[in-house]
């Protein structure tokens, strides 16, 4: 049994990403091993390919969320998007996830924590299905789906998993809300703690210089 101690300490700070972490987002595309880069997009995507994945993101349309570590790296990044030229109800109200995590930060749990929050996020929004479409080797991505209580159905070399929805309630909308807040604050301290870290290494530079001046001056 999860406590509130124990939840606090397993918590993580997603953000959600904005058109001006467009850089970021391409960064951490392109910073994914080959094999990993290749289960994000079905496919081995290219350098350009995914530029222009990038270039064409919708962040007024779809949602993206992001964990950044202390060095503000993107270590971890989901896309939730929604379909541009949907025209039934069904179609509207479906959603479609996809998550990549860096090497150095897999195994932490972030994929599924970033697909907790993206279920949140669609139900808010009044999505009643989240689908996800992966390779069917992409076995780390539909554990999670079916962790969550997907249906996965395979199809060769090729996956879909179907979730269901609940609808929205109070208790949702302020979690999301919450969470939102408190991976903002986070995120500053992250900054404001970077920079008094260049800050400080600037002092001892100057410092280091001043010495030597001396130390030179009285030989």
């Amino acid at each position: 049994m999860k406590t509130a101690d124990t939840a606090l300490f397993q918590w993580v700070p997603i953000r959600s990403l904005a058109p001006r972490h467009r850089e970021r987002a391409a960064l951490h595309l392109l910073a994914l091993e080959p094999h990993d880069r290749y289960l994000r997009f079905g496919f081995a995507a290219t350098d350009e390919q995914v530029r222009r994945y990038v270039d064409g993101l919708d962040f007024d349309r779809d949602e993206l969320f992001g964990i950044f570590n202390r060095n503000l790296v993107l270590i971890a990044m989901a896309h939730l998007a929604y379909s541009p030229d949907a025209k039934s109800a069904e179609q509207r109200a479906t959603a479609e996830f996809g998550v990549s995590v860096l090497k150095q930060a897999r195994g932490r749990g972030y994929g599924a924590r970033l697909f907790d929050r993206a279920m949140l996020h669609a139900r808010n929004r009044g999505c009643t299905r989240l689908f996800i479409h992966a390779l069917s080797e992409n076995a780390a991505m539909l554990k999670i789906a079916a962790n969550a209580g997907a249906t996965v159905e395979r199809d060769g070399s090729e996956s879909a998993a179907w979730l269901k929805l609940p609808p929205d309630d109070l208790v949702s909308r302020v979690d999301e809300l919450v969470g939102q807040h408190a991976a903002e604050l986070d995120f500053r301290f992250k900054v404001h703690a970077r920079r008094m870290g260049e800050l400080m290494g600037l002092v001892r530079d100057v410092g280091d210089h001043i010495a030597e001046k001396a130390r030179i001056a009285s030989e």
